[in-house]
C-alpha cells in the first residue's frame, strides 16, 4: 500500500555531514508523522527524531544540535540532515511513517517502515 525508500547513506569521517532522504509513495490519504530510527551493530533499533503533522519536532538527546529532521509534505518526503557526525552514529537508518491509507475497506491508519540505509562514520 505504501512504500518508503531511503537514500543518502554512505561512509564518512567523523565531523562530516550526510543528508538522508525517505520518499513515500502509494495510496496515502494523509500523514500523521514521519520519523527516523537507527540500529547500530549488535544493538536494538532506537528512535532518532520525529516530525509530526502540526506538532513540535522531537529528537533523541544524543543527536540534539547535530541532526535536523524536516519534511516536504507535497513530496511525501522526510529528510535527516546529519552534521558533526560521530562514530557512534554508525548504523542502519530506517524511515518510519504513520499514515492514513486508502484501502478497499476504507481509510485506515497504518505504520510503515523503509528497508534502511547504512551510515558508517569512521574515526
Amino acid at each position: 500500500q505504501v512504500q518508503l525508500v531511503e537514500s543518502g547513506g554512505g561512509l564518512v569521517q567523523a565531523g562530516e555531514s550526510l543528508r538522508l532522504s525517505c520518499a513515500a509513495s502509494g495510496n496515502i490519504f494523509s500523514t500523521n508523522a514521519m520519523a527516523w530510527y537507527r540500529q547500530a551493530p549488535g544493538k536494538r533499533r532506537e528512535w532518532v527524531a520525529t516530525v509530526p503533522n502540526g506538532e513540535a519536532i522531537t529528537y533523541t538527546d544524543s543527536v540534539k544540535g547535530r541532526f535536523t529532521i524536516s519534511r516536504d509534505a507535497a513530496k511525501n518526503t522526510v529528510y535527516l540532515q546529519m552534521d558533526s557526525l560521530k562514530p557512534e552514529d554508525t548504523g542502519v537508518y530506517y524511515c518510519n511513517a504513520l499514515m492514513r491509507v486508502v484501502t478497499p475497506h476504507g481509510i485506515n491508519g497504518m505504520e510503515f517502515w523503509g528497508e534502511g540505509t547504512l551510515v558508517i562514520v569512521s574515526s
